[in-house]
C-alpha cells in the first residue's frame, strides 16, 4: 500500500484504507517535514516521508508484523521497525497528534455526601498473602555402593 497507489482514491476509500482523512494526512507529513529539516545528521531514506507515515499508520491500524510490513514496502523489517519509531516519536514529540491520553485525576469523594449527581466509586482490592508452594529438597537417592568409597 505505496502512498503513489492511494492518490488516485475517493476521499470515502482513502479514509478506508489508511484510516484517517486525507487533510490530516497531509498535516502529519508536514510535521514529519518539519523534523526531518530540524534533525542534525542527515543520511539517505529509504523511503518518502509520505511512505513512511502510510508504513506506520499499517502498522497502528493492522498490527502486521514488520516482515510483512518490510514486503510490502519493500524495506528490510529492521528499518521498517526504526521507522515506525521514529515517525511515532516525531509525531508524539510535535504536540500535534496525542498518542498517549493523560490520565484523569479523580477527586475523592466523601461517602456521607454523595448524591445521584456525584456517584461513589468503590474500589475493592484483594491483598491477602497466599504461601508459594515450593518442591522439597530431596535426599540424593543412590544405590549403597556409590555411598561407600573404594580405598
Amino acid at each position: 500500500m505505496n502512498y503513489e497507489s492511494l492518490t488516485n482514491l475517493s476521499a470515502a476509500a482513502f479514509r478506508r484504507s489508511v484510516g484517517i482523512e486525507r487533510d490530516l494526512f497531509d498535516e502529519l507529513v508536514v510535521v514529519l517535514a518539519e523534523a526531518e529539516t530540524a534533525k542534525k545528521k542527515s543520511g539517505r531514506p529509504s523511503l518518502s516521508l509520505t511512505n513512511q507515515l502510510c508504513l506506520a499508520l499499517s502498522y497502528w491500524r493492522e498490527y502486521r508484523t514488520f516482515f510483512h510490513l518490510g514486503l510490502s514496502f519493500g524495506v528490510h523489517e529492521s528499518n521498517a521497525h526504526r521507522i515506525v519509531h521514529r515517525v511515532e516519536q516525531r509525531l508524539a514529540a510535535s504536540g500535534h497528534l496525542a498518542l498517549v491520553k493523560p490520565a484523569t485525576r479523580s477527586i475523592p469523594v466523601d461517602p456521607d455526601r454523595a448524591t445521584a449527581s456525584s456517584p461513589r466509586t468503590v474500589v475493592l482490592l484483594d491483598a491477602s498473602e497466599v504461601p508459594i508452594e515450593r518442591p522439597k529438597k530431596a535426599k540424593r537417592r543412590g544405590t549403597a555402593a556409590s555411598n561407600i568409597g573404594t580405598r
